[in-house]
Formats: structure tokens, sequence, C-alpha cells
């Protein structure tokens, strides 16, 4: 290397500043050093990188576009610093997230990007899961948190909120024409829309088996697109379906008894005991933030 970080931040400070007087006084340096590296990069580079006028320092083109490159080096190299830090402290390279389908990532997202600001180096690796996938992710130890309904045996978790579920289909289905509330046994005889357990051995379906024929999606968002279009009922989570029940695309359903389902959410650790910094700042954050 030809020139050293101190000559590329001594070009950025002339320029920043005007001159080679402040420039030295914002680096806490003499004007003389910073005459010096400004000298010794030029002859390294056999390149003219100001002109003076008068008792100002006026970068040249050259100069400008050394100048561009030279702050997009120096913020790499404090990155770089900063990450070397914190592998230092044992901060955790990557954190895994099990986040349940049940709660619509918008909700999640907004978390993952507060903790970004502390945490840009660590990796986020999020797994989107539903019903015993969740479960299995935290007992394999697949993921260091999750986001739950279900807190598994031996395991703690810590209440982050609710979702409500709501029966609903489109408003042209026979369940809303029936001129009477909705009873179980009318639901039994319509096709119901639910969503996959991601889990190995797929052991629950609570609170999905009034139809007796069902179709089956991989996301919520698929099985949202197929009760607009009319082809079934589903059970969803209210923060999928708020702006479709405004604008009556969907309908709640008028079932006589349990229309809406309250199921309570969870943060829960995969081994809390072993869980590094990161870890814990991104529980601080979704504890902190998390709303549903």
């Amino acid at each position: 290397m030809k020139v050293t970080l101190d000559q590329w931040r001594a070009l950025i400070a002339v320029i920043e500043a005007g001159g080679y007087a402040k420039a030295a006084e914002a680096l806490g340096k003499s004007q003389s050093t910073v005459s010096y590296a400004i000298n010794q990069l030029e002859q390294a580079l056999n390149i003219a990188i100001f002109q003076l006028e008068g008792r100002r320092a006026i970068a040249t083109p050259a100069g400008n576009a050394l100048y561009q490159r030279a702050k997009h080096l120096l913020a790499e190299a404090k990155s770089l610093e900063g990450a070397a830090e914190r592998l230092g402290q044992r901060i955790e390279p990557e954190v895994g997230l099990a986040a349940d389908l049940l709660v619509p990532s918008c909700q999640w997202l907004k978390c993952l990007d507060l903790f970004s600001e502390t945490y840009p180096d660590t990796r986020v690796d999020v797994l989107e899961s539903a019903l015993s996938g969740t479960e299995d992710a935290l007992v394999q130890k697949h993921v260091d948190l999750a986001i739950t309904a279900r807190v598994p045996a031996g395991f703690l978790g810590q209440r982050l909120g609710a979702v409500t579920m709501v029966g609903v289909a489109a408003p042209q289905h026979p369940l809303h024409h029936l001129g009477r509330p909705v009873v179980q046994e009318d639901l039994r005889h319509q096709r119901q829309l639910v969503v996959r357990d991601t889990g190995v051995h797929r052991r629950y379906s609570a609170g999905w088996q009034e139809a007796e024929q069902r179709w089956t999606f991989a996301h919520f968002s698929t099985s949202l697109g197929a009760v607009k279009q009319g082809l079934g009922f589903a059970w969803m989570p209210e923060g999928y379906i708020e702006r479709d029940l405004l604008e009556g695309s969907l309908k709640k359903l008028p079932i006589a008894e349990g229309g809406e389902r309250l199921l309570p959410l969870y943060l829960v650790f995969a081994n809390q005991d072993v869980a590094g910094p990161a870890t814990h700042a991104l529980a601080d954050i979704l504890l902190a933030q998390f709303t549903v």
C-alpha cells in the first residue's frame, strides 16, 4: 500500500474544512503534519490533489474523485474495526429467530431494523414456522429465539402479547347467507382453508378441525387469497385481514359462539444461559417493541 489511512484521512479533512489550518484543527494535529501527509500522498500517487487559491486549498477533479472513494474506504475500515471489537467481546456472528406465521412479518421486521443499528455485522436467520415447527426449531436448537403461541415442555416463555384469530369468508360465501348465526354443524359442511403445520411430525391442528374438507397452504397470505376468492372459510390472524375487513373484501362469520379466538404469544430462548449479547439484545427489542 502506497498510502496510509492517516493520509486519506488528511485528504478528507482538508477538502471538508477548505484548508490546511482548519483541517489540522479538526484532526487535532499540527498544520505541518497535515501538509506533509498530503505532500506524501501526492508523491506516492504522482497526482495533484489540491491547488492553492489564496489561503484556500481547492481540490482538483482528481482530488474530488479520490475524496469520494476515500470516504468509503475509511467507513469500511471503521466498520472492520468495530466488527473485530465485537468478535473480541464474543458477540455471536449470527442469531436465529423462529417467527410463527401467526404474526405478520411487518411486526417483527421493525424489531430487526432496530437490532441492526447496534449489531450491523450480526446476521439474522429467520425461520417462518407454524405450530409444531416452531417447537421443533427450539427443541433441536436450530434457532436462538422463537416467537410462538406454544411454550414447549422444559422451556420458559416471556409474554409478548396475543393474536386474535377471526373466522372469515368472502361476502358471497354461503355461510354469510344462512339468515341466522353460523353453528358448528354449518362449518363442518363447508371447505376450510388452513395453514400447514411446519413441524417434522405435524403434531398439531388445534382449532382447525371444523370442516370435513380442508385445503392446506404453506402461508397465511396464500390462504387469505383463497378466502377472498370465495374458495372457503378460514380462521385468520387479525393482523393479516384488518384492511380487507375495512374494505369489505372479507367479512367476519356470524358465528353463534366463539367467532374470535385469542392466542397468547411468547418469546422463548432455546438456551438463555448460553445466549450471547446479540441474542439478548434482540430479545430485549422484541419485548420492548412488539405489539400484536
